[in-house]
């Protein structure tokens, strides 16, 4: 069953992501200012820059998996990145951070939030993938499908269908952005700390 539209202008996936990017596009900012620091076409700071993306996307993605995204995302776990990220730091000889958020979702909203923030991360990592050099592990960094994105704009235009429901979103994706944020800082060598 549909919710009450969330206003007028919220009848397109182009609407809903407007709405989300918009929202969240002073958290998105600060994690890209801080994530720009990272050097990829060094070893050392490739593997600072995975190590700070482990400590936020590694959390998540599990947080998201426990809080039932295969059951809002059919392919959810096509779309799941955790063992590339893994396997990248482990050619790289590092360990998986140990110091990561616990984070929890409630809702279906809450849980797209998250995922949004996932899979936009992919679409920014397939363009920092071009500057690290092929004989660095890249499995993370490996570029999505477009037809993927648009199936999830679909669903969340489908789902996020109240206020509530799009207050809730923002709120998750804006949560993602601050812990995105928090292990950019703790992993990178940065002058914004």
């Amino acid at each position: 069953m549909r919710h009450a539209p969330y206003g007028a202008a919220m009848t397109s996936h182009s609407q809903v992501r407007s709405a989300l990017r918009a929202a969240t596009a002073a958290h998105h900012d600060r994690v890209d200012a801080i994530f720009s620091h990272a050097d990829l076409t060094d070893r050392e700071g490739y593997g600072q820059f995975l190590q700070a993306q482990a400590g936020a996307y590694l959390p998540v993605e599990a947080a998201l998996g426990e809080a039932g995204a295969a059951a809002l995302v059919p392919d959810w776990a096509a779309r799941r990145r955790a063992a590339a990220l893994e396997a990248d730091l482990a050619a790289l000889g590092l360990p998986v951070p140990h110091d990561m958020a616990d984070i929890t979702f409630e809702g279906a909203a809450a849980v797209l939030g998250g995922v949004y923030v996932l899979e936009g991360s992919r679409l920014g990592g397939a363009l920092l993938a071009r500057s690290v050099p092929a004989n660095f592990p890249r499995a993370f960094l490996a570029p999505g499908d477009s037809a993927r994105w648009r199936q999830l704009l679909g669903i969340l235009e489908h789902t996020l269908t109240s206020a509530g429901d799009m207050a809730s979103a923002i709120e998750s994706a804006s949560r993602m952005f601050l812990l995105f944020e928090s292990s950019g800082r703790r992993y990178l060598r940065t002058d914004l700390r």
